[in-house]
This record gives structure tokens, C-alpha cells and sequence, in this order.
């Protein structure tokens, strides 16, 4: 008879509102954090950053040639493609696309008549111009210009 009358009461807590019930402890309502996760020390890029010209090896004589080169009597038009700035790392003037099946030698003409001749290389995914190749035809590196691509 205990037992019956010790869980009967045992049971009247659940149908107590939960402010009452004894043995409750901290806050019913959630509280705001009172821990912090520790600063995080940043640098300023200015420091390490390199300019795009300084990565450019690529000669001012072969610039003016690669923009002076005329079409080649061979080559035809492969297609259009919008280009993104391709590794820096990477010298010469290039044009990596899904156009092109093997290394060539072929020419690109942007949006305003600027004609470069570029070394053509297969590629996948989106087309990526070399940084000199940019530079060369006075692009804005943070654009996504269009460009002809004219090939063997």
C-alpha cells in the first residue's frame, strides 16, 4: 500500500506547470551565450600580395608580336567562348578550351577587334585565357569577356 501511494504522488509532478515542479534547475527560457570564441588574427593582404605584372614574364616584344600577328590563311573560326582569368602560375599566352582536341597555334579576337595569336590548348569545363594573353588585349582581369577563337 506504501508503494501504490508513493507512486500515486510521484505522478503529480508531470501535471504540475513546469515552473513548480521541485527539482528543476537553471533558466525554463533560453539565454543569450556568455562565451565567446577567441579572436581571430588576420593580416593585411597588402604585405604578401603580388601584382599582376610582376607575375607577367611574358616580354613586351612578344606582346606587340603576338597583337601585330595577322590571320593565317588555314585557320578557320572554331566558336565563341567566354573566358576567366586561367592560372597566373602558368607563362605565355595561352587559351585553354573544350574547342580545341590538340595543342595549336590559333588567334582569338575580343568583343571590341582585338586580335592576339594565343597557343591553343584542350581544355575542359569553361575556358580559361592566360594572364599575359589579358593584359595583351587590355581586359579588366575581373571580367568575363567573350572571345572568337580561330584555329587550324
Amino acid at each position: 500500500m506504501i508503494s501504490a501511494l508513493a507512486l500515486t504522488l510521484s505522478g503529480c509532478a508531470v501535471f504540475q506547470p513546469e515552473g513548480e515542479r521541485s527539482g528543476v534547475t537553471g533558466p525554463t527560457e533560453p539565454q543569450p551565450a556568455t562565451e565567446f570564441a577567441p579572436a581571430v588574427s588576420t593580416s593585411v593582404l597588402g604585405a604578401r600580395a603580388v601584382s599582376a605584372a610582376a607575375l607577367d614574364k611574358t616580354t613586351a616584344e612578344e606582346r606587340a608580336a603576338a597583337l601585330a600577328a595577322p590571320a593565317s590563311g588555314g585557320e578557320r573560326e572554331l566558336g565563341r567562348v567566354v573566358v576567366a582569368l586561367g592560372p597566373p602560375a602558368e607563362q605565355g599566352l595561352w587559351l585553354s578550351s573544350a574547342l580545341v582536341k590538340a595543342v595549336a597555334k590559333g588567334r582569338i579576337v575580343t568583343a571590341a577587334g582585338k586580335s592576339l595569336a594565343v597557343e591553343l590548348r584542350p581544355g575542359t569545363g569553361g575556358a580559361l585565357l592566360s594572364l599575359a594573353a589579358f593584359q595583351a588585349l587590355g581586359l579588366n582581369l575581373t571580367e568575363l569577356p567573350q572571345v572568337t577563337v580561330y584555329g587550324p
